[in-house]
């Protein structure tokens, strides 16, 4: 196929999960299911043919919403896999379903495979899932939309153009290492050009338990990680202060003790991602070049999901190109990689040498199990 034919293919795309909009009553996520077809409705290269949901409802609402007249609705995805014969496939369902349906869309023959995140609870069903699909040479990509935002594509710009020199260190904060670290753990490669990691030491307090996703998560934990380059990057979870004045019903607004999302320390200045409290800059820079902070100008999606549909245009594209997508499986399993060496290093009480081994399950459930 030459590619001005290929920039005219009509991508025949099917949706398992539909689930409800993130407004509607008895919601439980963000509705990414909406966010992933109104994507593909925006190439003006794919047609919905599909949609699988368990809820015979949900499923229809969804095809009334992103699809035509001739979008078929099923409550099983084996059926519609077989019946629809989707060449693309975006999987939003709970992460303990992902790999068996990622690895039935490989075996189906399905083109390319766009699957929420986090992979998997356990590290066995992440590899399998990416070893699936480099057997039957399916594209497959997971949802770390962030790559695409603006307040991180603006920090990025600014490390590679030196403004705060060479970058020494990553800082993280956030909920867990698991459902949100997801997302930190790909940022970290994100801002360290690709480069891979060593090693990881951590530690978790499984005291109490948090879950998401029907994954349990630790309280608050600790990683250090070692890149081949030198840097360094660390994540806190769950480690809150509060934050201003108690609301009306009388919770207590909390915020990341660390004082922001995320900071990138560098040989010559300090930026700052998500500053939470009274200076609520997304972005601030401290340098040589003005005194205090500085509110850089900020390039890239403004809303989450304008970023999910920029992660979807790039997969398309790369269905024609051949190009490696900037939401690749090789991208997401490194940071995968990195929440199992994390929860194994707490686990043994041990720094943990990468590439992980011996690691099938997820040895944070093993501590809790353990207790």
């Amino acid at each position: 196929m030459t590619s001005a034919k290929a920039s005219d293919h009509t991508y025949r795309v099917a949706v398992i999960g539909a689930g409800r909009p993130r407004s509607q009553t008895g919601a439980t996520g963000f509705g990414m299911s909406h966010a992933h077809a109104k994507g593909y409705t925006a190439t003006g290269r794919c047609r919905l043919v599909a949609v699988a949901d368990v809820v015979a409802d949900n499923a229809t609402a969804f095809a009334h919403e992103h699809g035509d007249a001739e979008t078929v609705t099923f409550t099983d995805y084996h059926e519609m896999l077989a019946s629809a014969m989707p060449e693309v496939v975006s999987i939003c369902t709970w992460p303990h379903l992902h790999a068996e349906m990622v690895i039935a869309c490989a075996q189906a023959g399905v083109r390319a495979i766009h699957c929420e995140k986090p992979m998997a609870p356990t590290w066995g069903e992440a590899r399998r899932m990416a070893e699936a699909c480099a057997t039957s040479g399916t594209q497959l990509t997971f949802n770390h939309q962030r790559r695409f935002e603006a307040p991180y594509r603006t920090a990025r710009s600014l490390v590679r153009a030196g403004a705060i020199g060479d970058l020494v260190q990553v800082e993280l904060a956030c909920s867990n290492l698991f459902d949100w670290g997801t997302h930190w753990f790909d940022m970290l490669f994100f801002y360290v050009g690709e480069t891979p990691a060593s090693w990881v030491i951590a530690q978790t307090d499984t005291q109490t338990l948090t879950s998401a996703f029907a994954v349990n998560m630790e309280n608050q934990g600790i990683a250090l990680v070692g890149f081949e380059s030198g840097v360094r990057g660390f994540m806190t979870t769950g480690d809150t202060v509060p934050d201003g004045a108690p609301r009306a019903d009388g919770t207590q607004p909390r915020r990341e003790a660390l004082g922001a999302m995320q900071r990138l320390v560098g040989t010559g200045g300090v930026i700052e991602v998500g500053v939470r409290g009274t200076y609520n800059a997304k972005v601030r820079i401290l340098n040589g070049d003005a005194p205090g902070w500085q509110e850089p100008p900020l390039a890239g999606a403004d809303h989450f999901e304008d970023a999910i549909g920029a992660g979807v245009a790039d997969l398309i594209a790369c269905l024609d190109n051949g190009h490696e997508p900037e939401l690749s499986v090789h991208k997401a399993i490194r940071g995968t990689e990195l929440i199992f060496a994390s929860y194994e290093s707490s686990r043994t009480r041990s720094r943990i040498a990468l590439p992980l081994t011996g690691v099938e399950g997820n040895p944070l459930h093993e501590i809790i199990a353990s207790r």
